[in-house]
């Protein structure tokens, strides 16, 4: 059997790392495999399945158009209809969709190419709400429902993926619901049950929607010694670690901040994922490092830590966290989000409310008797 998955990026960040992963037991079951993906590089071990969508400079054009018109997913028309004849060639028996915003393919092209092939089975994973939405890929921060509906105005503009100027939601609504109802022999994935009653409750309702939790590989998040603490001069310190693959007011950076002024010089707070300039404004009480793509690295970081934090106020399954608890550290996450849904289901962990005061006393609990070594 014929597969391609379509992906913002591939083998890189969470989303990039399901697909491969998905791609590796494909192979290992005698299945052929592709991974079209839009955006940054392909660790060399995953180059055997990647097909590039676009160019890096395609993508910069895209999003300066997004950031314009509020259009993200209606251009990138030429380099769609590039990988459409290429897709057309390869022929695949099914066709597995990830993230499909981010500047680099045309929705309503693939979805009517889709519909062109009625007999080629479907498959879609939601990571995020984006797929329903007139514009932004969450909502419960600001309490909008008019998804349920019809999106008429975002409150969210300027929030990914941001446009500064026209607000299009209204217009992007109806396509998406155009271009996305309709598609024959479709299964809709969602990472966990708080995204799928979400789901259930839009448009894309009409399909089969089942749950498929997101699989980290133990082989890699495991206890992985290291000497991370050694290297940052930490070895007297509890870390508070957080990890994201980019860090914004909904992953709770503002409250790493506020956490960072309530501890005392035993605690360290070191953040995995930011950006040089969020990084030069961070206060003294704050480790910050820049985004990794070395899993092992990774693993190394988490087990150092004292604790993990995940203070993110809307999450659709939160990867990091599990990640975080395959490495033997434990975790605090914030209620009302699929992360608490996450720690519930395994066992291990806690959740608090979304409320500062909260989150510092189960981090003093959490790591009252506990300080690692490595």
């Amino acid at each position: 059997m014929k597969t391609l998955l379509i992906n913002c990026v591939c083998g890189i960040r969470s989303t990039g790392r399901i697909c491969t992963d998905i791609a590796e037991e494909m192979e290992k079951q005698g299945n052929e495999v592709k991974i079209a993906y839009g955006r940054e590089t392909v660790p060399e071990k995953y180059q055997k399945y990647a097909v590039r969508i676009g160019t890096e400079w395609s993508v910069r054009k895209n999003a300066l158009s997004c950031r314009l018109f509020d259009n993200d997913g209606f251009v990138a028309k030429r380099a769609t209809k590039k990988f459409l004849e290429w897709a057309d060639k390869y022929d695949p028996d099914l066709l597995w969709l990830h993230n499909i915003h981010g500047y680099y393919i045309n929705i309503e092209m693939l979805f009517a190419w889709i519909k062109s092939r009625p007999n080629m089975q479907v498959k879609w994973t939601l990571h995020s709400c984006w797929a329903f939405t007139g514009h932004c890929s969450y909502f419960t921060i600001v309490k909008c429902e008019q998804w349920k509906t019809h999106c008429s105005y975002c409150a969210q503009k300027r929030g990914y993926p941001a446009s500064y100027f026209k607000d299009n939601c209204a217009s992007n609504f109806d396509r998406k619901k155009a271009a996305f109802t309709g598609v024959q022999n479709m299964t809709i994935y969602t990472v966990s049950n708080w995204l799928a009653n979400l789901t259930k409750q839009s448009f894309l309702g009409e399909y089969p929607i089942e749950v498929k939790y997101n699989k980290v590989d133990t082989t890699v998040f495991k206890p992985t010694p290291g000497n991370f603490r050694e290297r940052y001069d930490l070895t007297d310190k509890k870390i508070v670690l957080g990890v994201a693959s980019s860090w914004s007011k909904r992953k709770g950076l503002s409250d790493f901040i506020k956490l960072s002024e309530m501890l005392d010089e035993n605690y360290q707070i070191v953040l995995v994922g930011l950006t040089d300039k969020q990084i030069k404004k961070l206060p003294k009480q704050i480790l910050g490092i820049k985004r990794t793509n070395s899993t092992t690295e990774l693993a190394k970081i988490y087990t150092a830590a004292d604790v993990f934090v995940n203070p993110s106020k809307e999450e659709t399954f939160g990867m990091t966290t599990v990640e975080a608890l395959s490495c033997g550290t434990p975790a605090i996450v914030y209620k009302d989000t699929a992360c608490e849904e996450i720690v519930n289901m395994l066992g291990r962990g806690r959740a608090v409310d979304q409320d500062i005061d909260a989150l510092y006393t189960a981090v003093m609990e959490e790591t009252k008797n506990c300080k690692k070594e490595n």
